[in-house]
């Protein structure tokens, strides 16, 4: 089992300068909150299959920057905690999410599901996960390659378990505040074109630049962890070794400037963002640079402390699909050119031969986390475009709500109405690689947006009609 790194709030006072700073921290009401965080390494030590590109046709050849999984225990006086994962990986499964939380109650540790948030990076240098992106290749894993994506899997359970319950069990008193910057990579990708929309750099698309940043400080004022996250794609790379992307790299330059903080990075509504420029690492790492350089600006400045309690709530619906194919039109898809699209016409065509029933609908959970009436945070599964973050904002308050997508789930694309309406790949394409069966039906939007609003608590509604 890897190590992992503990970060606890114990501080020995050193020189002068320091005491002085503690003393006048000292004069400040007692903290309320208690806070831990720890870290561990989930790189594979063995060649495994990686995802986000169907191009790749091998193992992974070798360690270009190493993998992290990082948890932050927050609890409110003697409320029941709630914990923050984020994971370096394209996309954690419901079902993996699960298992570790079931772990993790069964160690002891109370945890509940609606007060679990765990966040995927979105990297596309990290391993496959049994279930996640089934027809990314054109072809099925040998029967080595899927051993060892499973013995991943099964490592990556234990040490996410156990660094979710190192977090709990190491709660100590602590200060919680949060500010809002901004870092300006990420560029709209869906260009319009004669042929349609297409992958390309858009200058004029919508984005969301807003850089949220959460600040856990001990009860003498030292800085303990950081939470932030950015609406933008973590496609920086695509080289066939392991790397975080510029997710990581942000983590890394800031662990490196204060090397006694865990530093955590989670992906807003940026399905439809690209990191821009890329396709090499000295670009991931000027990414992280440049969004470290923001946090320490933020974080040097006046922040809003945050009070509590945490109200936590989850809603799950169903997104319905548009009509599903016909025998005829899966027997026609799988003699498709594109293996990919073949292999999955030939998997629903095999549903049919068994009487299974193809799924109308997917199920879909939001979550809604709200500090006092300080913070909203929202919490989408999976890649969820741009028009989501900038709706929930508007909605429920600029200065006081917090939008992340990849959030406990990543089962497909989830487009806007007006992504819907404009086609391309993030509306419908990408939905073979997921293994659904086709499209989304119209009206997602509205249905996701109902959700939330039924579990967001009075006192963010009220003044946000």
């Amino acid at each position: 089992m890897q190590m992992i790194i503990v970060r606890t709030f114990r501080w020995l006072l050193g020189i002068s300068l320091q005491t002085v700073l503690f003393t006048a921290v000292a004069a400040e009401e007692a903290p309320k909150w208690r806070a831990g965080a720890a870290s561990v390494d989930i790189t594979p030590e063995f060649p495994v299959r990686l995802s986000g590109y169907g191009s790749r046709t091998q193992e992974h050849e070798g360690i270009s920057m190493r993998l992290h999984a990082k948890a932050l225990a927050l609890a409110w006086e003697k409320d029941a905690p709630v914990v923050i994962l984020t994971v370096d990986n394209c996309g954690v499964p419901e079902s993996l999410r699960a298992e570790v939380l079931a772990r993790v109650v069964k160690s002891g540790q109370p945890l509940e599901n609606a007060r679990f948030a765990l966040h995927s990076s979105h990297t596309h240098c990290a391993p496959m996960l049994p279930g996640m992106l089934p027809f990314l290749f054109g072809q099925p894993l040998t029967a080595d390659e899927t051993v060892n994506v499973e013995r991943y899997a099964s490592e990556l359970k234990a040490k996410l378990t156990e660094v979710v319950t190192t977090a709990l069990k190491n709660l100590e008193p602590a200060r919680l505040d949060w500010s809002r910057g901004k870092v300006r990579f990420a560029m709209n990708r869906r260009l319009k074109t004669d042929q349609g929309f297409i992958n390309s750099p858009n200058l004029y698309g919508p984005t969301d630049h807003e850089l949220p940043v959460l600040r856990v400080r001990d009860a003498e004022g030292k800085l303990r962890a950081i939470f932030t996250s950015y609406a933008c794609h973590c496609t920086t790379l695509a080289i066939n070794q392991t790397h975080p992307d510029w997710a990581g790299c942000a983590q890394k330059e800031l662990e490196l400037r204060f090397p006694d903080i865990v530093a955590m990075t989670a992906i807003g509504c940026g399905a439809d963002q690209n990191p821009v420029p890329r396709r090499e690492i000295q670009f991931a790492n000027q990414h992280g640079v440049h969004l470290a350089k923001e946090v320490v600006r933020l974080i040097n400045a006046p922040m809003t402390p945050l009070s509590g309690p945490v109200k936590c709530a989850t809603q799950e619906v169903m997104l319905p699909f548009d009509s599903l194919p016909d025998r005829a039109t899966w027997q026609s898809l799988a003699q498709n050119k594109n293996k990919t699209i073949a292999r999955h016409a030939q998997h629903f065509l095999a549903m049919l031969d068994q009487q299974q029933k193809i799924p109308p609908a997917l199920p879909y959970t939001v979550q809604v986390w709200a500090m006092g009436q300080d913070l909203l945070t929202i919490n989408l599964p999976g890649e969820v475009v741009v028009d989501y973050g900038l709706r929930f904002k508007k909605t429920y308050g600029l200065k006081r709500t917090w939008v992340n997508g990849y959030t406990n789930d990543v089962p497909c694309y989830i487009p806007s109405q007006r992504v819907w309406e404009e086609g391309g790949y993030e509306a419908a394409g990408a939905m073979v690689y997921y293994g659904r069966p086709t499209r989304f039906a119209t009206g997602i939007e509205e249905i996701i947006a109902r959700a939330v609003h039924s579990i967001v608590p009075a006192a963010f509604v009220s003044e946000n009609p």
